[in-house]
């Protein structure tokens, strides 16, 4: 076994720091021993280090399995600036030509390289397999492990196969590493990957310095985004949309508002795919705006915001898209929009996957809705999630702490809530709880002959939104559990009876009403900072004219913490620079010498920048696709087929053709309307709008919502302003 002092000079001499962090060495250490390891670390974390610096240590190759071409490409990249021998990392992927598998092959049997990494694709090939029956195999590591579990937010099916695989070539030690996972998802992996007896080793996911805000998704939100970039000027930031249509848009927004940015989903060719995640990477654009294809690749340290546009489908999801800000420990702003409609709209894309699936994505977006709903500390909801107590009532860092909401006493809610659980047998779900306590008489609820009950209707005088976080401040105070794997059934715990048979005071803060919200809650964030920001922007400005130089992303040759510790202590020779946290030796030979020779000549001067006043540019309408839906429209094509081919949600082409016969143009969908309504019902709407006073929806479905559903109502009004307006 490794002693403590080989360790810290393994560490310093390949990767340049003096100490490791949180349970680094122990889980090295670990898989040093020849154990099964599993690692839970959130992002940020250092999770990369505990298997690169074994493998360095180690002899024969280590084996990573990663389910991302962009991850490997980078780890590599960082590995060989490491190393002084280009040959000591690898990756086998479907990006390789024969020429190139040929050279990693000969360089894996020649003893050069310590760390392979594979796709799991590119595992289950029969000559792979082959080949790596000749290797000597250090370890298996399987990163970004969450992709496991149908439970997990990334599950993909090819990541099931790798024990068998894994068995086939030659069992090994084992290292499984997430920076996300809640009990379930914990248990699920390991029972995969068949390390039920693996060395568990748990960090905390608390980001103590990233800051989170729900704000009200308004007729604004374009604005307001705009406005914040532009308050962040100069630094990195990526925003996440739900459509590969909304990234289009709202990129060519930015731009035209003179921000430096570039979309990224998977529907771009892969070539522009690589160049703007590069160009990200390299500074030469501040802001990425994405789907959610973009990022467990994106291994950038000064990312220093994160904006969801929408709403993500699960915790897990927004956990580990928040989780790639601020990952060098400085400043990182985690802002997501919310409105209800959002969740509807993912729940609509579910329809017709299996009844299993459907059951386990609504639950995964009923949290995110009551996470985003919540008044109560965010910080402390999400660490409740990853089954992690949070003691602190208030964290400083979010937008519910910083802006507390008034506290009520619910001590008689609660006793409430735990008799209905109980009278339930504890056999049901939160809405059905809510449900009975409010005397909603639903058809569940007759079927079961809960109208019957004596606590049925005992909590009329509350609203919904109120017993909603009875129950979820229930659960975080462990009156109440949550059965996950039994599809969210609420029982009570020992504590919950105790506090039925002796109340106590249980206090708890009201949701927030998004339709209500109007105050800005104060911006906090956590940005370390260097003792001369001149110097400090100096050597930034050379390590990114270094970095387009040398093709390399900046933070690949220094990160923001090594350059911050620069422009305090001044090292002037590169013996000294070799002292600074992140320069080891390779690091300073390499490109240590245009860095010392800046500090020397380093004058002091001071410039003070302020944001111009904002004034947001629109983008003119694109023509392009208007003219295609009403071309297709003269052509008669079915709307749905219509919405289909355009990648566009339906409610998405209502909008579009809205806006066409809003400007002017007429256009007949009678051909669409006739296949799926009767004649007399598009006659009775369509009088309706005839004579009411507005065009208002909302009060057209007031008037017809039970019998027409939004988009038939919708479809007519069209009809209408066709023909009644244009």
């Amino acid at each position: 076994m490794a002693t403590k002092n080989k360790l810290i000079e393994a560490l310093k001499l390949h990767f340049g720091f003096d100490k490791f962090k949180g349970n680094q060495e122990a889980i090295i250490r670990n898989l040093l021993d020849g154990k099964d390891t599993f690692v839970l670390m959130p992002t940020g974390g250092g999770k990369s280090l505990c298997y690169q610096l074994p493998s360095l240590m180690l002899d024969g190759t280590a084996v990573v399995i990663s389910p991302l071409i962009a991850l490997m490409k980078n780890q590599v990249d960082a590995m060989r600036n490491y190393s002084e021998e280009d040959g000591v990392a690898h990756f086998i992927n479907s990006s390789l030509n024969k020429v190139a598998i040929d050279q990693v092959k000969s360089d894996i049997l020649s003893g050069k390289t310590k760390l392979l990494y594979v796709a799991p694709e590119s595992l289950t090939k029969e000559d792979n397999i082959e080949f790596l029956k000749q290797v000597n195999i250090s370890f298996y590591a399987v990163d970004e492990a969450h992709c496991i579990s149908e439970w997990g937010h990334d599950f993909r099916p090819e990541y099931r196969r790798i024990r068998p695989i894994i068995n086939e070539i030659g069992t090994r030690p084992l290292i499984a590493l997430t920076a996300t996972a809640t009990p379930k998802v914990q248990h699920d992996i390991q029972k995969n990957l068949g390390m039920i007896n693996a060395t568990v080793f748990k960090s905390s996911f608390n980001r103590p310095n990233l800051y989170y805000e729900v704000r009200p998704k308004t007729s604004n939100v374009d604005k307001d985004i705009i406005k914040y970039i532009k308050q962040q000027e100069g630094k990195s930031g990526i925003i996440y949309c739900l459509s590969r249509k909304k990234v289009e848009e709202l990129a060519e927004l930015l731009s035209v508002n003179g921000i430096k940015v570039l979309p990224y989903h998977a529907g771009m060719d892969s070539v522009t795919r690589t160049e703007n995640q590069d160009a990200f990477l390299l500074e030469k654009v501040d802001v990425i705006v994405a789907t959610i294809a973009f990022g467990m690749g994106i291994d950038k340290p000064d990312v220093r915001y994160v904006i969801h546009y929408d709403i993500p489908k699960s915790l897990e999801g927004y956990y580990q898209e928040t989780g790639r800000a601020g990952r060098d420990g400085g400043e990182g702003q985690c802002i997501t929009y919310y409105i209800n409609k959002d969740l509807q709209k993912l729940e609509k894309f579910m329809q017709g996957k299996p009844i299993a699936e459907q059951e386990i994505g609504r639950q995964l977006l009923m949290e995110t809705a009551a996470y985003a709903e919540s008044s109560m500390c965010r910080r402390r909801l999400l660490l409740h999630y990853f089954g992690e107590e949070y003691k602190d009532e208030n964290c400083g860092n979010c937008d519910n702490c910083l802006n507390p909401k008034k506290q009520v006493e619910a001590k008689d809610l609660l006793c409430a809530v735990i008799e209905t659980v109980i009278a339930l047998k504890e056999e049901f779900k939160t809405e059905h709880v809510i449900d009975v306590i409010m005397g909603v008489k639903t058809n569940q609820i007759t079927a079961y002959r809960h109208n019957d009950l004596e606590v049925f209707g005992c909590g009329q005088s509350e609203d919904e939104k109120v017993w909603n976080a009875v129950i979820r401040q229930a659960l975080i105070s462990g009156y109440l559990i949550k059965e996950i794997e039994n599809y969210g059934l609420l029982k009570v715990t020992p504590s919950g009876h105790k506090f039925l048979d002796k109340p106590q005071s249980f206090k708890i803060v009201k949701d927030a009403d998004f339709d209500e919200i109007e105050e800005e809650v104060p911006i906090k964030g956590g940005a370390s900072c260097a003792v001369d920001p001149e110097l400090f922007s100096i050597l930034k400005d050379l390590r990114k004219k270094m970095a387009k130089r040398l093709e390399l992303p900046p933070y690949v040759i220094f990160q923001d913490p090594s350059l911050e510790a620069m422009a305090t202590t001044y090292p002037i020779t590169i013996e000294e620079l070799q002292n600074i946290p992140g320069v080891g030796a390779g690091k300073a030979k390499r490109y240590g010498e245009e860095f010392v020779k800046v500090i020397k000549i380093h004058v002091d001067e001071n410039e003070i920048e302020r944001p111009e006043d904002l004034r947001v540019r629109t983008i003119a309408n694109k023509s392009k696709l208007k003219v295609h839906i009403i071309q297709a429209i003269d052509r008669k094509i079915a709307l749905d087929e219509l919405a289909e081919s355009k990648d566009l949600d339906f409610d998405e082409l209502l909008d579009e053709i809205e806006a066409i016969v809003y400007s002017g143009t007429k256009i007949s969908i009678d051909y669409f309307l006739h296949e799926i309504m009767e004649e007399d019902h598009i006659e009775e709407v369509f009088e309706y709008f005839k004579e009411c006073e507005s065009d208002s929806l909302e009060d057209a479905i007031n008037e017809f919502g039970m019998d027409y559903t939004e988009e038939e109502i919708r479809l007519i009004r069209i009809k209408f302003l066709s023909e009644m307006g244009n």
